[in-house]
């Protein structure tokens, strides 16, 4: 199968190596860093230097492709998935911007190819999951899915290191948050809901963030009582970020806050995701709650060391994909995470990172 994939940033460059290593994808990166590409290049895998801005020739690129994998920021999406339906390549993303998916789902309508965006962690991963748990109940009452991708050794006040796009993290807290609240979809704000909760002995918050659930709002509408999405943080994170962005009024300042964090927080390999879903509802007449809970950290793949968002996103959208070359998803048309089967996700040679909870003491 070629593979056009778009972008050799930190997660892209993670998809590449799981998708060159099976042998089963013909994989051509596409990036207009020449840096990040002359690494990939260095271990085989086809690179070409192409701006993104460069509608032409992207499209050229694009052309004789099967399908089409974006891991650039999440403002390019709806470009790469219109260049996608022009070149007649399937098309998947990591997008967590609603405003995105709706666009690309429009444009699927009738499509020959698939389109398949938010297939990361959150959108993602999560949404399996929970749309799983939901499916084994009689009627559904209360879906919590709460996801945290934390620095495993925070030391400033925000307790918290850049492990992903910064352009997503800010836009995710910006954004309203569709949510499902006594049976009706509303729209919540970000930053609101704040909660607390303790798993392994470690305290954390939660609180709204935007795009996480995908499209299980549509889905279940009419059928659940309450659902929601919350990001995970170490406590105090929550009240820092509003001061910044509502006191200091840097939301409608973005770039100058993200030049910021850029500056001023490291990054950081050593991490850990956090899945937590709790469904509760009717099974056979008795009211039950089912909990799925993962943690999974970073580690180290020979000698390259990979950071838990990296593992978690990049085998999200790489099981996405080998299922779909597997013929285990619908071949045409939009395609929701929720139509993922979470018992293929898991036992996919990608999916299965997700089975791992494991922990390395350091990287260096």
């Amino acid at each position: 199968m070629k593979i056009a994939l778009l972008g050799a940033g930190h997660i892209g460059q993670t998809i590449a190596r799981l998708l060159h290593a099976t042998g089963d994808y013909e994989v051509t990166v596409l990036d207009k860093n020449g840096g990040y590409l002359k690494v990939l290049a260095a271990e085989g895998i086809a690179t070409a230097e192409v701006d993104s801005d460069n509608r032409g020739a992207l499209a050229a690129q694009l052309r004789g492709k099967d399908a089409v994998v974006n891991a650039l920021p999440y403002h390019l999406a709806i470009t790469a998935a219109e260049l996608a339906l022009e070149c007649g390549c399937h098309y998947f993303d990591l997008t967590e911007d609603v405003a995105a998916t709706q666009a690309i789902k429009k444009m699927s309508v009738g499509a020959k190819t698939a389109f398949m965006p938010q297939c990361g962690l959150a959108p993602g991963f999560i949404g399996i999951v929970a749309h799983h748990l939901a499916s084994g109940f009689d009627s559904v009452r209360d879906v919590q899915m709460r996801v945290g991708a934390l620095p495993a050794f925070p030391t400033n006040a925000l307790k918290y290191n850049l492990t992903w796009s910064v352009d997503g993290l800010i836009n995710e807290y910006c954004h309203p948050c569709e949510a499902i609240h006594e049976g009706d979809t509303i729209a919540a704000l970000p930053l609101e809901g704040l909660e607390h909760f303790s798993l392994d002995g470690t305290e954390y918050e939660a609180f709204n963030t935007s795009g996480g659930l995908g499209t299980l709002c549509e889905t279940w509408a009419g059928k659940v009582r309450n659902l929601d999405y919350k990001t995970v943080r170490y406590p105090g994170h929550r009240d820092l970020m509003q001061f910044l962005l509502g006191d200091l009024g840097l939301k409608s300042d973005q770039g100058n806050l993200k030049d910021i964090m850029r500056k001023s927080m490291p990054a950081t390999m050593q991490d850990v995701v956090l899945v937590f879903v709790t469904v509760s509802g009717m099974k056979n007449g008795v009211l039950l709650q089912e909990v799925f809970a993962r943690k999974i950290f970073a580690t180290r793949d020979g000698a390259q060391p990979l950071s838990a968002i990296q593992i978690t996103t990049a085998a999200g959208i790489c099981a996405a994909v080998d299922l779909f070359r597997e013929g285990k998803l619908p071949q045409s048309g939009f395609v929701r995470q929720e139509q993922v089967a979470l018992p293929d996700f898991l036992a996919n040679r990608f999916g299965s990172a997700y089975q791992q909870s494991r922990q390395v003491e350091s990287i260096s």
